[in-house]
């Protein structure tokens, strides 16, 4: 049985005196709070909040993360500890809702705070709730989403059923919250068209922040069909765990799922492989620890977020753009953006297939709504180049806007070769820019949410 957890939105304005500034500016802070376990009044109750600040003139921070401690009975407080960037320094915002009988509204709708920077207090202010325009969105804003206990495991087992012309792919790609590197590991089975045995190879490529990615590859080596994963000579995969080899480099890392499988095509596609190809996500999002060697070191990595995903298809797209964007907060957006390689469909312009994991839920509920459309609402549509690509749509009441810049000196060109013997070159990035916008209609467009990702988003354009 799986629990239930609680999340909600919390909208709160005010205003701030920095230090050393004569005048107070106004404030605004957006939070998403997460609860793994049921909110109850009586008990405390510690939350995880991500967000955005925004300090007229001075700061506006789209990615805050920080902790609400939810107390009203048994400590009397619901108190506010997060940090957020002001023009390049670290802030940490603290402050509580002091809980009173005699003035319960007063109490529960006033924070008075402190702004602190490494230790030493450099601002206050108090934000307040607006109770008359805000009560009723923050009440309607309530999830109880069931949080099931992540398992990538069942994902990771071989497709390949011995047909030939078939491809199967395991990657998984990184960034390294320290050094701002990316990382990237591919690991494959070709089934040759011809009948031949099928091979295993793959490759690691790193994308340092000050200097230009490098790669090196590995295999191709007999494919032996383990149960659990993907082996080839001393590269492995297994449930929680990524080992291997290629050229200078070498990798021991530990994977923790941190949400459920997303299924970026339909789902029936991945259990009946009627498509050209199939994509998922074992898990939305995960955790990875451990180190990587390469040529100029080694890097060491602690809780790095990322993804693993897998391909089961006949080989590659004529051309396709890719995005796996890490939001924050638990939350997701994935890409894929296709032209098929069968006679007749590679006329077609791109077919989309987008996920937005957001609070619990993926948008557009189904996958095939973003590549055909229906009930009114036009295709998804892609703009695939480089170094900028673009994805925009509209699915029921939301629309959104999908920017992606992969930076030349930052992107990696490696070539694939299908199980027909034809040829692919795709251009990876795993330190892209990406901007993304999100709308809602209430009567016209207006903003629902936006993120912006510099240096942390892995995409890929490929053609042929």
């Amino acid at each position: 049985m799986t629990a239930r957890g609680t999340l909600f939105r919390e909208t709160m304005r005010g205003r701030v005196r920095l230090a050393g500034e004569a005048a107070d500016r106004p404030v605004r802070l957006d939070l998403l709070a997460r609860c793994d376990g049921l909110l109850l009044p009586h008990r405390t109750t510690r939350a995880r909040l991500t967000g955005r600040v925004r300090i007229a003139g001075r700061a506006d921070d789209p990615r805050i993360t920080g902790e609400l401690e939810i107390s009203p009975l048994a400590r009397r407080r619901i108190r506010y500890r997060l940090g957020f960037d002001l023009e390049g320094r670290r802030l940490l915002l603290d402050g509580w809702k002091s809980v009173s009988a005699t003035r319960p509204l007063t109490s529960l709708t006033v924070l008075p705070y402190t702004l602190y920077e490494d230790g030493a207090p450099v601002g206050a202010g108090t934000l307040r709730f607006p109770l008359v325009t805000g009560l009723l969105p923050f009440l309607a804003g309530f999830r109880f989403p069931r949080a099931p206990r992540p398992d990538a495991g069942p994902h990771l087992a071989p497709r390949w059923d011995g047909t030939p012309g078939r491809t199967e792919v395991w990657y998984t790609t990184l960034t390294d919250p320290a050094s701002g590197s990316g990382l990237w590991l591919h690991h494959e089975v070709v089934a040759p068209h011809d009948g031949t045995p099928a091979y295993a190879h793959g490759w690691a490529a790193l994308f340092p922040k000050d200097g230009p990615p490098a790669h090196a590859r590995f295999g191709p080596t007999p494919w032996t069909g383990p149960a659990d994963g993907f082996t080839a000579g001393d590269t492995r995969i297994a449930p929680g765990h990524l080992t291997g080899s290629a050229g200078p480099f070498t990798w021991a890392l530990t994977e923790q799922p941190q949400g459920p499988p997303l299924h970026t095509f339909p789902r029936w596609s991945w259990r009946r492989p009627r498509l050209p190809a199939a994509h998922m996500l074992p898990a939305t999002r995960a955790h990875y620890s451990g180190t990587v060697r390469h040529a100029g070191g080694e890097l060491r990595i602690t809780a790095a977020p990322g993804a693993s995903a897998r391909i089961y298809g006949h080989g590659n797209a004529r051309r396709w753009a890719w995005l796996h964007a890490d939001l924050g907060g638990g939350d997701v957006l994935e890409i894929v953006a296709a032209v098929p390689h069968r006679r007749g469909l590679d006329r077609l312009p791109p077919l989309v297939f987008l996920r937005l994991y957001r609070d619990g839920r993926t948008w557009p509920r189904r996958a095939e709504r973003t590549a055909v459309g229906w009930a009114g609402a036009g295709r998804f549509r892609a703009d695939i180049g480089l170094p900028r690509w673009r994805v925009r749509g509209r699915a029921g009441l939301r629309r959104i806007t999908v920017t992606v810049t992969q930076p030349p000196d930052a992107t990696l060109a490696l070539g694939y070769t299908d199980p027909d013997g034809s040829t692919a070159v795709c251009r990876n990035s795993e330190r892209a820019d990406a901007d993304i916008h999100l709308e809602r209609w209430w009567g016209h467009w207006r903003p629902e949410a936006a993120w912006r990702l510099s240096g942390t988003a892995h995409a890929e354009v490929g053609d042929r």
